[in-house]
């Protein structure tokens, strides 16, 4: 069974949806996959997702209260197969945990699940004001359904 990692930066706002969005996908076509998510800081380790990024999710029939953030660790290069990571500041401070190539190859930034090469970030919608959250998830549930038809 594939394993996957979402990482952000808190693990409140981003990745905590990939990983509920993706649960939704696993559970509704039947996929191999398990998934969770981690934050490449510890500012928020053991809180729920951001309370906008749980109202958004809400509204779209997914549910991430029982998520609580967790901090990336050298451990979970073993743990997962595949590593997406939101931006290039999370790229770099996880591959800086990478001990050897076979874990640097393991990391790759989320969207070019969606859009191969392009090095794109999912912008990160805690600074900014409500609609930012409306339009991550739509960029996130794009890229994590390319992911699930690519895993099916």
């Amino acid at each position: 069974m594939q394993k996957i990692l979402f990482v952000c930066i808190g693990n409140i706002c981003r990745s905590p949806l990939a990983e509920g969005i993706m649960q939704k996908l696993i559970t509704e076509k039947d996929l191999k996959l398990q998934v969770d998510s981690a934050g490449t800081a510890k500012f928020h380790v053991g809180e729920a997702p951001d309370a906008r990024t749980i109202l958004n999710a809400k509204n779209h029939d997914i549910n991430i209260t029982a998520l609580r953030a967790r901090q990336f660790s050298e451990k979970d290069f073993d743990e997962f197969d595949t590593i997406y990571v939101m931006d290039n500041s999370n790229m770099t401070n996880v591959l800086a945990l990478a001990k050897n190539e076979i874990q640097s190859q393991k990391v790759e930034l989320f969207l070019n699940a969606l859009h191969p090469n392009k090095q794109m970030e999912v912008p990160d919608p805690y600074f900014g004001g409500d609609e930012g959250f409306e339009d991550v998830f739509n960029l996130v549930y794009s890229a994590c359904e390319k992911i699930a038809e690519n895993h099916n």
